[in-house]
């Protein structure tokens, strides 16, 4: 496992929550999405709202048969960010946040939201991104799991991107994209606890 890298991403990642909810309280949690939701042209909707597919949860799949072909031995690793994720998400959206308002229903002026045609909005459990979760889960997997040395800015510009598209497509407030980053760290810091403790017996057998 890349450790190293893996907590230099996870430094990063939290230093850019921390902004993130930083600049919600300071500047106040609507009108910090109205800053960042600005309209940046057609060429923008359309790559914002094809990128966000790439926070969709089907991608646990694609990593599983990845794991399965190239990294075998760490699949304790992603089964464990994959429950631990899942089950933080489901812990805020069903039990202690399920009607927390989204843009379209927190800001009654709904001139003022930027919106993308052919775009489902949603209008509660906002707390957390669950495709920011995703994201930033498999660029923190992707730190610990390969050994290159792009895999960090590569990842990095991925998972943010997937995590501001969330706010461009009027989806989720920047505190949402937050949480789930925050979320992200927490699973994987978890799941690599798994995987040291499913290595251990296999090492101590070797002795």
């Amino acid at each position: 496992m890349q450790l190293s890298r893996f907590k230099l991403a996870g430094i990063i990642t939290f230093i850019i929550a921390i902004g993130l909810f930083a600049c919600t309280l300071l500047i106040g949690n609507n009108q910090f999405f109205l800053y960042l939701n600005h309209d940046l042209g057609k060429a923008a909707d359309l790559f914002f709202s094809c990128w966000s597919f790439l926070g969709d949860g089907i991608f646990w799949v694609l990593a599983l048969l990845l794991f399965i072909l190239f990294r075998k031995k760490q699949l304790p690793l992603l089964i464990g960010a994959f429950a631990f994720a899942n089950i933080f998400i489901q812990l805020f959206k069903s039990v202690l946040l399920p009607v927390e308002p989204r843009p379209m229903s927190a800001i009654i002026d709904h001139s003022l939201i930027h919106t993308v045609n052919g775009v489902e909005l949603h209008l509660i459990a906002s707390f957390p991104s669950g495709h920011t979760t995703v994201a930033f889960t498999f660029f923190l997997l992707a730190c610990v799991a390969v050994n290159k040395k792009w895999v960090l800015p590569v990842g990095l510009v991925y998972a943010l991107l997937v995590g501001y598209s969330r706010v461009y497509l009027a989806q989720h407030f920047p505190r949402d994209v937050a949480g789930g980053m925050v979320i992200a760290l927490l699973s994987v810091l978890l799941a690599v606890m798994v995987q040291k403790r499913w290595e251990r017996p296999k090492a101590e057998g070797k002795v």
